[in-house]
């Protein structure tokens, strides 16, 4: 929590030094002042931490409190993470992206239905003059902020939320009944829209062109194959995302290099035999039986085909035979899920998941069926971060929000359809922290009790807006 400390401090010196060199503005009209009473829910936690010293170590509070407003970030600098910060830290902006995230999630919309989300995003685009594609993959946009021409690096943010009914009291709470964004994906549009305003305020500092894509359909129907099929990477060469993490302290940033997110399938079988008299199974052919011996089986995959350091799942979590007690039936269906961190690994799992299962079956003279759904968007590969993308996003955030805000995370078996993006063009994925045991931000995400802290968002739109540019500047410098 540090980071906010500190980036508390900063704002106020800006916003002092702003009054100093710009007293003209005093006659203006004010505008509406805003204060954490405007929603109790989210009770500042800033004001409540300790306020590190002017002298203080840390990477933050080495940093000039007042930036230059005109650095000069043709080689990159300290100053331009900070002229980023400043700008994603004023108070009206905060207020403007919390308010955003605050719409977006009393009004959640499921994969491939996220229409007035969509709209949304696109009227603040018309508002700040950013020029965008539509539609993508039915309700995606592809908007870009400078120079037009090359190189071309994108930033993606998901925007579909899921089936959940928000169990979360507060006075933002979904008003769509059965539908929640449990998964942070509302803080995800609104760091990308926060990112989008920074970067169009920095746009003569760009030296290529950014692309936000705003997506649909991460949790069912692999929104991002589709935008890749629409045309979202025409041109790019490299793409950064970020999620919300309840495991990371609030604005801590956390990632790897290599694997990250594993892939993710799913299985169906039907085992056949011949129905008779539970009490003459001589006059039958078993498929309980058979597929009985088929799940058991499948454990000696992992077990004793992979590689120990080669992580793997097979798991069958349905079986459904019927319910008559005294009938052997004809046909046994289960199913399940599968993951791994390679391609090669996954892939190996759906060959040997087949035999396993079709040859188990013949043993007991029963036929068998496996459909690993291929035609039905349901195979996720593997997220694995590019080196050197992994250490731009390294790079730019801890000379952001310094070191100490920055962790080398496990690799998990969760899945996540930026993968796609990932397996056509250099690719990084990584966290921001949203945990905070005084909001109750503790929550895992899918769960009807997840909510955020939102003092993540004006971070996470810096750390965003800090990607592109810098990855723009160090390419062409």
């Amino acid at each position: 929590m540090q980071i906010l400390h500190k980036l508390s401090v900063f704002s106020i010196f800006c916003i002092i030094f702003h009054a100093i060199i710009n007293p003209i503005s005093v006659t203006a009209k004010p505008s509406k002042s805003f204060t954490d009473n405007d929603f109790p829910y989210f009770d500042s936690t800033l004001s409540n931490l300790y306020k590190p010293s002017l002298k203080s170590n840390s990477s933050l509070g080495k940093k000039s409190l007042i930036p230059n407003l005109n650095t000069d970030c043709s080689v990159w600098n300290r100053g331009c993470s900070e002229e980023i910060l400043r700008i994603a830290m004023n108070p009206e902006n905060v207020k403007w992206i919390k308010s955003m995230r605050r719409r977006i999630h009393e009004n959640p919309e499921l994969a491939f239905e996220e229409f007035e989300t969509s709209l949304f995003i696109r009227q603040e685009l018309d508002r700040m003059e950013i020029g965008y594609r539509f539609p993508l993959a039915k309700t995606g946009i592809r908007a870009m902020i400078g120079t037009g021409g090359p190189p071309f690096v994108a930033l993606r943010a998901d925007m579909d939320a899921l089936p959940i009914q928000e169990l979360v009291e507060w006075e933002h709470k979904s008003k769509n009944a059965g539908k929640m964004h449990a998964c942070g994906h509302d803080a995800h549009v609104a760091m990308l829209i926060g990112a989008s305003k920074i970067l169009k305020a920095r746009e003569k500092h760009l030296q290529g062109t950014v692309i936000l894509l705003f997506q649909p359909a991460e949790e069912a129907g692999n929104g991002a194959k589709r935008m890749i099929g629409d045309g979202a990477l025409v041109d790019v060469e490299a793409i950064f995302a970020v999620h919300v993490s309840h495991q990371l302290p609030t604005a801590v940033i956390g990632s790897r290099t290599g694997p990250l997110l594993a892939g993710c399938g799913f299985f169906r079988a039907v085992i056949t035999g011949k129905r008779g008299q539970a009490g003459s199974p001589h006059q039958s052919v078993d498929p309980v039986y058979a597929a009985s011996a088929a799940v058991i089986s499948l454990q000696g995959i992992v077990s004793r085909e992979a590689n120990p350091l080669d992580s793997q799942v097979v798991s069958v979590t349905f079986f459904n035979s019927g319910d008559d007690l005294d009938v052997i039936p004809d046909r046994v269906e289960f199913g399940g899920t599968i993951r791994a961190f390679s391609n090669t690994s996954f892939y190996q799992l759906i060959k040997r998941i087949e035999e396993v299962i079709v040859d188990q079956a013949r043993v007991f003279r029963c036929s068998a069926t496996v459909d690993f759904f291929k035609n039905a968007d349901k195979i996720y590969p593997p997220m694995v971060n590019d080196d050197r993308m992994y250490e731009h996003v390294k790079k730019v955030t801890t000379n952001l929000v310094g070191p100490e805000n920055f962790r080398v995370v496990q690799p998990v078996m969760g899945a996540e359809d930026f993968s796609f993006y990932s397996e056509v063009i250099p690719a990084a994925f990584y966290y921001i922290g949203v945990m905070n045991e005084t909001l109750g931000s503790v929550h895992s995400a899918h769960s009807p009790h997840f909510m955020i802290d939102e003092d993540v968002l004006p971070v996470g739109a810096a750390t965003h807006a800090a990607i592109a540019e810098r990855y723009l500047n160090d390419r062409v410098s």
